[in-house]
């Protein structure tokens, strides 16, 4: 590993660009021999040009969570996961915060949200008995358009929320929603695809594990640049907001699971040496069916993601108006971090797979003409932990050597069965209630305490020092939704 200022640099061989990793010195130390190992398999794989791990990187399913893969010739599902684009999402609220000082208030939140929007493996809209009911007709118009203005109009969505999305709808892999169409005629036929309409009950949940849903007061930057990007972005300081995590839930895992079960049987027939021997690092060579096949259930996936996420945000903008009527709330943004786009890298079209990544644009660049965000750069939206608090960002110039990417998050440092053996449970839920953050759960899952993940400070810091990107705001949680059964993430 060579040095360079607040990044080292990777190389495998002599003859190929190097890995490159972004984090302080502490950071480095968080990365185990495993992670390191399942990057450089992932740079040698067959097609891939870049490879870079953000400062949140931890093993992954094939790839390291928290890296990002870059292929001009192929295509992966490990560095996209069985999770198709599980996103961030930021609702901004014209509440100030000491409307929800109170406990009591805030626990009556807790019950408007929870009644809306289930949390847990498998639960749905039968969960809860304010959600929103889709039907098969509609769950199969929404996998194929994505947030499109009928969809949105079916499920009660600000139509205006779908230009606050890093993609409000993805496209087939000849770049029409006719081969999305096509494909889904195809999969429902399979056994694994029986219980579609089930998953579309699905819509408007959080799921469990790392996903969840949290209250957060904004706090913005005491600097110029900070203050002139959040007015772009649409953040109010000392105002109440709310932060979602979570993704395409059984749907996208039945494609994406699909997917690997196809992939590794034609590996099988064919006689194709894996990458490294992994499984997990099954690819297809673009142009291929095989890819196409992909590129078509990952799009499937990141429809239905796109449109949970915009539901779910609309389900707690109707909650926070049961107990605050007349509140009113807009979409700061919705940005994904488990997916793989189509970009020029290089000055030539390359798909670059962002697992446990985000997209980091900064103003000026091609790809946001004609946004909102086309003079100042999108928003990132990083969680830490409910109680270090969440982080807004924006990218800086210097986000070019990242691939135009920075971290998802905190990242674990402690995998959930390590977490449950040396963690306290006491000592966890002393932690929220001396930070007075309320939660859903009579106890938050231990596997999924702060002390599970990565100094969340000290992550920002590697970003900023990097020159990646620069902090809008801070977000301080209030109360959050989780699950505390069986993570299935």
């Amino acid at each position: 590993m060579i040095a360079t200022g607040e990044a080292t640099a990777l190389l495998p061989t002599e003859t190929t660009p190097p890995i490159k990793v972004f984090g302080t010195e502490s950071i480095r130390e968080t990365f185990d021999d495993l992670c390191l190992q399942q990057a450089v398999n992932s740079r040698l794989a067959p097609g891939v040009t870049d490879l870079v791990l953000n400062p949140d990187a931890h093993c992954g399913y094939g790839a390291p969570v928290g890296c990002v893969m870059v292929s001009p010739t192929h295509i992966y599902p490990g560095p996209v996961g069985v999770d198709i684009k599980c996103s961030m999402s930021l609702l901004q609220l014209d509440l100030p915060a000491e409307a929800i000082e109170d406990r009591k208030v805030r626990r009556q939140l807790i019950s408007a949200i929870c009644q809306r929007t289930p949390t847990g493996a498998g639960k749905g809209q039968r969960s809860a008995v304010k959600s929103r009911h889709v039907n098969r007709t509609l769950g199969k118009q929404l996998v194929v358009e994505g947030a499109s203005d009928d969809v949105c109009k079916a499920l009660g969505i600000p139509t205006n929320w779908a230009h606050r999305c890093e993609d409000s709808f993805h496209v087939g892999h000849d770049e029409t929603a006719d081969a999305l169409e096509s494909r889904l005629e195809t999969l429902l036929h399979r056994r694994d695809m029986t219980n579609f309409t089930d998953k579309m009950q699905q819509l408007g949940s959080y799921g469990g594990g790392n996903h969840f849903g949290e209250c957060e007061v904004v706090e913005v930057g005491d600097n110029d640049r900070a203050r002139e990007v959040a007015e772009t972005f649409g953040l109010h300081d000392g105002k109440v907001a709310f932060l979602s995590h979570c993704g395409s839930r059984g749907f996208g895992h039945i494609l994406a699971s699909g997917q690997f079960k196809s992939l590794q049987t034609k590996f099988d027939q064919w006689g194709i040496p894996l990458p490294a021997g992994d499984r997990q690092l099954v690819y297809a060579p673009l142009g291929s069916g095989e890819a196409n096949d992909y590129i078509d259930d990952m799009s499937l996936g990141a429809n239905f993601a796109t449109v949970n996420h915009l539901l779910i945000n609309a389900l707690v903008l109707e909650a926070f108006q049961e107990v605050f009527p007349g509140v009113k709330g807009n979409l700061v943004y919705f940005i994904s971090h488990n997916i793989a786009r189509k970009e020029i890298v290089d000055d030539r079209p390359a798909w670059v797979h962002r697992k446990g990544a985000t997209r980091a644009i900064p103003g000026g660049h091609h790809s946001l003409r004609e946004t909102p965000f086309a003079k100042s750069g999108h928003p990132i939206l990083l969680p830490g932990n409910p109680c270090d608090g969440s982080a807004v960002m924006v990218a800086d110039e210097g986000a070019a050597a990242s691939c135009y990417s920075v971290n998802h998050g905190a990242g674990r440092v402690l995998g959930r069965r390590h977490a449950k053996r040396v963690l306290d449970q006491t000592t966890v839920d002393s932690e929220f209630e001396s930070n007075d953050v309320l939660s859903n759960c009579r106890k938050y899952p231990i596997d999924e305490a702060p002390a599970a993940y990565k100094d969340f400070n000290e992550v920002l810091r590697s970003v900023k020092s990097a020159g990646l990107a620069s902090e809008v705001a801070r977000l301080k949680a209030r109360f959050v939704i989780k699950d505390a059964s069986k993570a299935d993430d």
